[in-house]
């Protein structure tokens, strides 16, 4: 079960577009349970680095992080569920921007993929399409 979820997670970053590299580590604890990480590099330079810990059992994760760096590795955006702003309602999940915290849901790789082709605007491309 577990095995499939890291399957599908690889899937989904390998039809996105503009994306130059990428490497994975995984350990599967059981079944159900393991850990993903991986760095994304995309042709501009700009980078994803990301965790998750999952249990297939449960809806979310256990823990995450999906870091987005610019070409000169300074900081996009980070979602995360670290236990600190416990001020948000959203508490643990959040987003780290540049100059501040705000609440956030939990989202998905899926999610954050997207959120970056929005930022390059790039939405609707296949992997083999270039913006004109």
């Amino acid at each position: 079960m577990i095995e499939i979820y890291f399957a599908q997670l690889e899937t989904q970053f390998q039809d996105f577009p503009l994306i130059s590299s990428y490497s994975l580590s995984k350990k599967i604890y059981n079944a159900k349970q393991g850990f993903i990480k991986g760095n994304i590099v995309f042709e501009d330079g700009s980078q994803l680095n990301f965790t998750e810990i999952k249990n297939t059992d449960k809806s979310g994760k256990i823990k995450y992080s999906y870091h987005y760096m610019n070409q000169e590795q300074h900081l996009v955006f980070r979602y995360d569920n670290a236990p600190h702003h416990k001020e948000l309602s959203t508490f643990p999940h959040h987003k780290h921007l540049p100059s501040k915290v705000e609440s956030h849901k939990e989202l998905t790789l899926r999610d954050v993929l997207l959120e970056i082709a929005q930022e390059k605007n790039l939405s609707g491309l296949t992997r083999n399409q270039h913006p004109t």
